[in-house]
């Protein structure tokens, strides 16, 4: 049985026009579930009853639970159990302009990124729709504030489970839905060529994110596995065709490993990479974990790095740290929870 918050408004527009329905009641659908935020279905007042038994004999209603919660100041991190017992993390930051959630899109990952304790688990399945939508919806629950944005960054690569993950764009994009707006919804990706071209016919206006971490082909392919299929030149090609087709800036991602990748002919050897390229560099410093050996870059040598890019005329951030006085690591909250 689908669950009823993997149904964008136009899966719920053909299932009442097929059962000689108006079409609007779709639209009734989507108030009661995310701006009313009733699932009960019996309290639908404006749905008549034979519509209502209908609609739960035909869907699943059930979301996932909060199972785990750790907090610091600005960062909350949940563990969350799905219905077939399996766990993923979601993480809120407290931003100046807003609460921000980092959501998973697969239980585990197999892009096999060196660095990430997400990938070390491998992935078991694809999350399905219903399963990102209740990330944003369970958290604002908790917190009782809205959520203003949206990173698909969690554990997994959002490329890896295109359709899933697109449907739970429309939905958390719909005036009706969550109402996020598309500026403020950001795919990371840590490079699959042919879906970030899919991507660029795509009618939304979403933010695109590049997980690079290296300056050079060999580096990369040490770092990360999927350079080996698609690598840094094609990566190259592909980002600068996505700028030109869909006039967006790209972030590129950068993790900060200490004596890995943050020297600074590093630096100079990503500012030739990008130079001519409407991007900016996210400069991030690295969340250490117990079971990898990669250590986090000083703030002395971020800030070296940093300023040999301006220096180079690339735009260029250092991310601020979330969650360092709890499981910050991607994936580190669920691997715990696997181990015991």
């Amino acid at each position: 049985m689908k669950n009823i918050y993997s149904y964008t408004k136009e899966d719920l527009v053909s299932y009442f026009l097929n059962r000689e329905e108006k079409s609007f009641k779709a639209t009734q659908v989507f108030e009661w579930l995310y701006q009313k935020r009733e699932n009960n279905v019996e309290n639908w007042s404006n749905i008549k009853k034979e519509i209502q038994e209908q609609l739960k004999e035909d869907f699943s209603f059930v979301m996932p639970k909060i199972v785990k919660r750790e907090k610091e100041k600005q960062t909350e991190k949940y563990l969350i159990e799905l219905n077939d017992q399996e766990h993923i993390e979601a993480v809120l930051m407290r931003q100046v302009y807003g609460n921000s959630v980092c959501v998973s899109s697969q239980v585990g990952c197999n892009m096999g990124c060196a660095f990430c304790e997400s990938g070390r688990l491998k992935k078991i399945r694809n999350l399905e729709t219903y399963e990102m939508v209740c990330q944003i919806l369970l958290i604002e629950k908790i917190i009782q504030e809205r959520i203003s944005s949206v990173v698909i960054m969690g554990i997994g690569e959002p490329l890896d489970n295109y359709e899933n993950v697109l449907r739970f764009i429309k939905i958390i994009n719909d005036a009706k839905g969550i109402a996020i707006g598309a500026r403020h919804i950001t795919l990371s990706t840590c490079g699959l060529v042919p879906q970030i071209k899919r991507l660029m016919e795509e009618p939304f206006q979403i933010n695109l994110a590049i997980s690079l971490h290296a300056s050079n082909q060999d580096l990369r392919s040490k770092l990360m596995g999927v350079n080996k299929v698609y690598n840094l030149t094609l990566l190259m090609q592909t980002i600068a065709e996505y700028i030109k087709k869909t006039n967006r800036r790209v972030t590129i991602e950068y993790v900060m490993l200490n004596n890995v990748n943050d020297r600074i002919e590093n630096a100079i050897e990503l500012a030739n990479l990008l130079k001519g390229l409407n991007v900016y560099v996210n400069l991030i410093p690295y969340n250490e974990t117990n079971h990898l050996e990669f250590k986090k870059s000083s703030k002395n040598q971020i800030m070296k790095f940093y300023d040999t890019l301006k220096k180079n005329k690339i735009n260029v951030t250092i991310r601020k740290e979330f969650g360092s006085n709890i499981s910050a690591a991607c994936g580190q909250l669920r691997s715990k929870e696997v181990e015991k």
